[in-house]
């Protein structure tokens, strides 16, 4: 009997998980099948997590380094550059405005007591970081012994240091052939591994959507339900109607088209909620799948993994008015624009420093002086929120690539 598609296994082993989830929720967290099956999912939800964060940094130091390499032979280099990071900045920004728009309107947060989340504030102690500091700790975090970044999975560094020999060895021009061969036999075989790993996605993304909907506090969101809802709506309009636009206006590629082959990334950056983790196989999607030239795909979509957040984006800027809401602070347009900016910088220094969601939310809320500790009554639905935006994260990085495949590229390249 022939098996169905990676693909298909995966959509139904997603949907297995969020039922499965459903029943366990339904029998309760003292019941024993429950309490067995959260623990086998959580071992093999693990795994997958892991195998994926193996691959990770090999995949993001020889795709980055290799695809400038290529990029030079081909005269793109400066075009490529320019263009992924305007794409970047104007999609977050897009996002940032779509979000802040939908929460001024529905105005979430607006009808509910402080009184109810007080006893969370009180037992939540918020790390605070001042923006100079964060800044301070951004640009430090960039520059690290290569080894030590290796070593301890610092993405943004090993970022680039990756660049940084990318262009060293397009300078070096025929001297260091040896070397290009030999990354690009190491990013070859990488993907190789990321193949292998991909064949347990359909058990892994199920036992992480099991153990992730199982676990819903369903009290708490049904109190923060309008916020939940202005969030979802407002990353689905962006992830389903304006990202697809920006595609098929630059690209002509239909949604149905560009959906089709994302699929595999789509699902696994919704149940492991990591643009880094799900790294491996977006960059296999956009390669492989969505037909984005080797050299175009393995710099944009790792450096969109580490900078471009236009999920985390227009969520943090939707919690901050969500806040100002709940203790009736109604923030001046100055404040708004405050907020904007802080939430594009802390959106793509994240992955930078320790604690990155916290941190950065955190900073959103002190820019404009709203108090930290009411990060507190987002952390109940914060996971489940995450599920989504880091799919909107994950397809902006490949949308991105496709555009800058577009716009960066002419037809004798």
């Amino acid at each position: 009997m022939k098996l169905p598609s990676l693909n298909a296994q995966i959509l139904l082993g997603a949907i297995f998980g969020v039922a499965a989830g459903v029943y366990l929720h339904g029998l309760g967290a003292e019941h024993q099948t429950a309490q067995t099956v959260l623990y086998a999912s959580g071992l093999v939800g693990t795994l997958f997590i892991d195998l994926l964060k193996m691959v990770l940094i090999p995949l993001v130091f020889c795709s980055i380094t290799v695809g400038i390499a290529n990029l030079r032979q081909h005269q793109q280099m400066q075009r490529v550059w320019v263009t992924t990071i305007l794409f970047f900045v104007s999609s977050m920004a897009i996002a940032i405005f779509l979000g802040m728009a939908a929460s001024l309107y529905f105005k979430p947060g607006a009808g509910l007591s402080i009184n109810l989340f007080e006893h969370a504030m009180q037992n939540f102690e918020a790390k605070q970081l001042p923006l100079p500091e964060f800044f301070a700790q951004f640009l430090h975090g960039l520059f690290v012994n290569p080894f030590a970044a290796l070593s301890q999975g610092n993405v943004l560094a090993v970022v680039m240091f990756a660049l940084m020999l990318g262009i060293a060895l397009v300078m070096g021009g025929e001297r260091f052939k040896h070397l290009r061969t030999l990354l690009q036999e190491a990013l070859d075989v990488t993907m190789l591994i990321v193949e292998w790993v991909m064949r347990l996605a359909p058990i892994g993304i199920m036992a992480l959507l099991i153990k992730l909907v199982a676990g819903q506090d369903v009290a708490m969101l049904a109190i923060l339900a309008k916020f939940v809802a202005v969030v979802v709506g407002t990353l689905l309009l962006h992830g389903v109607v304006v990202l697809p636009l920006i595609l098929y206006l630059f690209t002509r590629m239909s949604p149905l088209t560009f959906w089709r082959g994302a699929r595999e990334a789509l699902v696994t950056a919704f149940a492991t909620s990591s643009s880094s983790a799900t790294l491996p196989v977006t960059l296999r999607c956009a390669s492989q799948q969505l037909n984005v030239k080797p050299e175009i795909a393995g710099f944009v979509v790792p450096l969109g993994a580490t900078i471009n957040m236009d999920g985390t984006a227009l969520y943090e800027a939707a919690a901050a008015l969500f806040i100002a809401n709940l203790i009736g602070v109604e923030l001046t347009i100055a404040q708004q624009l405050i907020v904007c900016f802080t939430a594009m910088i802390a959106a793509m220094g994240a992955p930078g420093i320790p604690s990155a969601g916290m941190v950065t939310m955190v900073m959103v809320l002190q820019s404009v002086g709203l108090p930290a500790e009411a990060i507190a009554i987002l952390l109940p639905v914060d996971r489940l929120l995450d599920t989504l935006r880091t799919a909107v994260n994950v397809q902006g990085d490949m949308i991105g690539s496709l555009v800058v495949q577009k716009l960066a590229t002419t037809s004798k390249d």
